[in-house]
């Protein structure tokens, strides 16, 4: 596994630290993000014994959440593209928030996949926006570690949602989980409008930072065709692996609440402490995941390799996860899925840098919407699947199956189009 670039840049002095608020600050979003889409899995037994929900059912709501999720993708990622992080970002924000409270006012699975859209569409612009503001922030070395801090958000938010949710539920009901949630995002909407900016219009940005963020070459922005992005192989290799990775996140985020429901007889109240040990253990992994590939990048290790280096590790820690379904207690369980969920992340966190590594910043955000399209499809076929399998058998065996073998199978599939790792340069933009 070899690439073609290295870091051998001349040193730029880092003096400054306001990138890292940047990162904090995207970093929080990505945990409200996550909180916000797990009150309904966190709910989904509750819900399912007070309005008699189907497995189909919930496998529809799922779906529907993830069609509009993949084709919201593709459409933010040239919103970023034209507008830039922060007018996507506001939209996207926006959109998710009005759906999500929306729920409070619903019961059914008709009304459910109904608010399930607009939520979808909404979420989805969050990692074009997220992925967009890290290219325009941190220079490459930097740029995995970053995408691993502000990612490891998504598992602060899988953490909080099973702790609050159940107090809320309790104490307030059921809608208020959903309310008091949004309020949280549309106050970090506040935040983003008041201060974020791009580098060059951040006055409290020092020059020796400025030149830090831009020691690698600037192009300006320009539009690409979609047929010119899928004429390049790079295109293809990432959305093949975020086709194939992306369904088992989908699955563990739907999912394992009503998996420790069913093998461990688990209930709302004590939902916490297994899904808090298993996204601590995703943290972990989405920031060693990038940690790993930013370090070897140091030591002088090609580009591809580090980045390919780093997959298949985080892929090898992802198999032992075949066995949950046969662990003996639920802390086993526990831990051969959390280290499945830290290999997931960490492995997310180096896929997620091949756009803005083999494509020009002006077309990295269509691309990273063409591999949130792929990954909504992998999840939506993943979800069909898994309802009937559950509605018929009752068993999660071949869903874990899939899992331990997914991480492998797309870092094949990834080097089998890109060897080389090399940037894509068969095409051009739009005039």
């Amino acid at each position: 596994m070899t690439g073609t670039m290295t870091m051998s840049e001349p040193y730029v002095s880092r003096a400054g630290h306001v990138r890292w608020f940047v990162c904090a600050l995207l970093f929080a979003v990505v945990a409200l993000n996550y909180t916000d889409r797990q009150v309904l899995s966190v709910l989904k037994p509750t819900l399912q014994q007070a309005y008699g929900w189907s497995e189909t059912g919930y496998g529809w709501m799922a779906v529907s959440f993830q069609v509009a999720y993949g084709l919201g993708y593709v459409a933010f990622g040239r919103i970023v593209d034209r507008f830039g992080a922060k007018v996507g970002g506001t939209i996207a924000v926006t959109i998710w928030t009005i759906a999500h409270t929306a729920h409070a006012f619903v019961t059914s699975i008709a009304g459910f996949t109904l608010v399930r859209i607009p939520m979808g569409l909404g979420e989805s612009g969050l990692f074009p926006c997220t992925l967009a503001a890290t290219a325009e922030w941190f220079p490459l070395r930097e740029r995995a570690l970053a995408i691993g801090i502000f990612n490891a958000g998504s598992n602060v938010g899988a953490i909080l949602a099973p702790f609050i949710v159940p107090i809320i539920t309790i104490l307030l009901g059921w809608q208020m989980a959903f309310i008091l949630t949004g309020l949280l995002t549309a106050l970090w909407l506040v935040v983003w409008l008041i201060w974020y900016r791009r580098p060059r219009e951040m006055a409290s940005l020092g020059t020796q930072e400025l030149a830090y963020i831009e020691s690698d070459p600037q192009e300006a922005q320009r539009p690409v065709a979609w047929s010119k992005l899928l004429a390049t192989r790079q295109a293809w290799a990432y959305m093949m692996g975020r086709f194939l990775i992306d369904p088992v996140w989908w699955t563990f985020l739907f999912w394992l609440p009503d998996f420790f429901t069913k093998r461990y007889g688990v209930d709302l109240k004590h939902y916490g402490p297994p899904l808090v040990a298993i996204y601590v253990m995703a943290d972990i992994g989405s920031v060693l995941g990038g940690w790993r590939s930013s370090r070897l990048l140091k030591r002088g290790v090609v580009l591809g390799r580090a980045r390919k280096m780093a997959m298949l590790a985080c892929a090898l820690f992802a198999v032992p996860v075949a066995g949950a379904i046969y662990a003996p207690n639920i802390w086993m369980a526990v831990a051969v899925i959390g280290l499945a969920c830290g290999a997931h992340q960490g492995f997310s966190a180096n896929l997620y840098a091949l756009p803005s590594d083999l494509f020009p910043r002006w077309a990295a955000g269509s691309i990273v919407g063409l591999g949130g399209f792929a990954g909504a499809v992998g999840g939506v076929l993943l979800s069909l699947y898994a309802a009937n399998v559950l509605q018929i058998i009752g068993s999660y065996t071949p869903i874990f199956l899939f899992a331990s073998v997914a991480y492998l199978l797309a870092l094949l599939v990834v080097h089998l189009i890109v060897p080389n790792y090399a940037p894509a340069t068969n095409f051009t933009a739009e005039n």
